[in-house]
């Protein structure tokens, strides 16, 4: 398994939420909500996140659900603690963790975009799987299946306590045969009035049919459905068999 950490969650980690405030999360950690406490006949009480980063999903849903968040970057497991004290944090490979527990509810947001061979997918599933209760529900968010993927440019930044971000995000898919595409990120960066420093990142990241996605949920032990989201993508959610 592949476990080699982009710049943004290791070298970058501590400009994260300037890059991606928790502020603007809100609609979609609500529309999240909705589908785990719809998805499933009984009261959804406990959430097992895996790949929170830093923590901005798990600043809206820690009101409603008892969150354990897990990630395979302490960095950003780091930032995540600073927003979110008062939650359950726990390092680990989404692919491969074993908590020898259940919960009813298993939230997997854009981090499962960088799974980018069949294999990890289905592992991730795998792990989701057997954390869920039977009866529970997973919900999987990732950016784009490959039905609907498009080419994207996206500019953006904020400013912090003395030091100041804005970014370029650039994505493409080199070879639509393949299970990959490309984001590249063109970071600016400053501390202060100091100068400007620019960075460069390079994110690999999975692509995956629906029907792909549909078909391994279910091998893994699931009942999966197809939802979009208020942004246009296509969301899977899974009800564990027992």
């Amino acid at each position: 398994m592949k476990t080699e950490q982009p710049r943004l969650y290791s070298d970058f980690a501590s400009w994260f939420h300037l890059l991606t405030p928790p502020s603007g999360y809100g609609e979609e950690a609500e529309f999240a909500r909705q589908l785990m406490s719809n998805g499933t006949g009984s009261p959804v009480k406990s959430v097992l996140e895996l790949g929170c980063g830093g923590g901005n999903n798990a600043s809206h849903l820690k009101a409603h659900f008892t969150m354990t968040l897990t990630d395979l970057s302490p960095a950003m497991l780091a930032q995540s603690r600073r927003l979110n004290p008062e939650c359950e944090h726990i390092e680990g490979n989404m692919c491969s963790m074993r908590l020898a527990r259940e919960f009813d509810a298993v939230f997997v947001h854009d981090a499962v975009c960088h799974l980018t061979v069949p294999e990890d997918l289905i592992a991730c599933m795998k792990t989701a799987f057997v954390h869920c209760r039977p009866g529970g529900v997973a919900v999987f968010m990732p950016d784009s299946v490959r039905e609907r993927f498009q080419p994207a440019v996206h500019h953006g930044g904020h400013e912090g306590d003395g030091r100041s971000i804005r970014y370029l995000e650039w994505a493409f898919d080199a070879d639509p045969g393949d299970t990959t595409y490309t984001v590249d990120f063109a970071y600016m960066l400053r501390e202060g009035n100091g100068p400007l420093r620019v960075e460069r990142d390079t994110l690999v990241m999975g692509l995956f049919s629906r029907e792909q996605w549909l078909t391994w949920l279910c091998e893994v032990g699931f009942d999966p459905r197809v939802i979009e989201d208020p942004c246009g993508r296509e969301v899977f959610v899974g009800v564990r068999r027992a």
